[in-house]
């Protein structure tokens, strides 16, 4: 088990700089891809995957990214709120439309699985959109896996205290500020490395180690809310697309989270 799933770890890493290095259409392509199998595991997990309600989340999600890609090329900012008003309606008037057929729970299921799969998932191909995006993107994934490398290696040895026992016991308070302080200087690092093709001060280096930590506390956030709906659904995991791992929102459930804090904080601060 752990063989395979150290090949796929690498095979995600490989997987990942070629995506991001690359950017543009190719990214935006595997984001809307890797968006819609998350979303699908969701919607099975919710037992609406194969409804008129799953189908209607699918196709706002592709608009979506169609529009996303559409703001990106005509440098146009999306209005998130009126898209999440039509989301919102559009749901609503299918529960109106069909009724009794949708209980009111599953629209509200509907509509988080668009907002939480699709829309934040987003947020990776957008950051890398970002000027020195190139190099900023990575943050999201420095805040995301290497805190969760970080928390593992400092819970394992030093870890006493229990940061969730109920939802999940392996988790210590120790590990979560080792993985904190690990992905700062892991960021301090990869900045200063980088800094001169980013054209960026010594200053502005802290800041995004500043903004990593941001990420690494939301991205324990990200894990542990896609643990609670597995919980809440008795699954183990949300698919078995990548081996040793389970699906995508298996592995990426922290980079959801995270993906949206590293954009807007690099957005406005960097």
């Amino acid at each position: 088990m752990f063989r395979t799933r150290l090949i796929s770890g690498i095979v995600l890493v490989i997987l990942a700089l070629f995506f991001l290095i690359n950017g543009g259409w190719l990214l935006w392509a595997v984001s809307l891809i890797l968006s819609l199998i998350g979303l699908m595991e969701l919607y099975r997990v919710f037992q609406i995957h194969r409804t008129g309600l799953g189908w209607t989340g699918y196709a706002l999600t592709v608009i979506y990214y169609v529009l996303l890609a559409a703001a990106t090329e005509f440098q146009m900012p999306i209005n998130w709120l009126l898209y999440v008003m039509i989301v919102m309606m559009v749901f609503l008037l299918i529960m109106v439309h069909q009724y009794p057929k949708f209980h009111s729970s599953q629209i509200m299921q509907a509509i988080f699985g668009v907002l939480y799969v699709g829309v934040m998932f987003s947020f990776l191909y957008q950051t890398r959109a970002l000027p020195n995006g190139t190099y900023t993107v990575w943050l999201i994934f420095i805040s995301s896996w290497g805190c969760d490398t970080c928390a593992y290696c400092i819970g394992k040895l030093i870890g006493k205290h229990k940061m969730s026992p109920i939802l999940s016991p392996k988790k210590s308070v120790e590990g979560a500020i080792g993985g904190v302080a690990g992905t700062m200087l892991l960021t301090y690092f990869y900045a200063r490395i980088f800094a001169p093709q980013m054209g960026i001060t010594h200053m502005q280096v802290c800041v995004l180690a500043l903004i990593s930590a941001a990420g690494a506390l939301i991205s324990m956030v990200g894990d542990l809310t896609a643990s609670a709906i597995k919980r809440n659904y008795e699954v183990k995991d949300y698919g078995k697309l990548i081996p040793g791992h389970g699906g995508v929102l298996d592995r990426f459930d922290s980079v959801i989270f995270t993906a949206p804090v590293i954009y807007f904080l690099a957005y406005y601060f960097m």
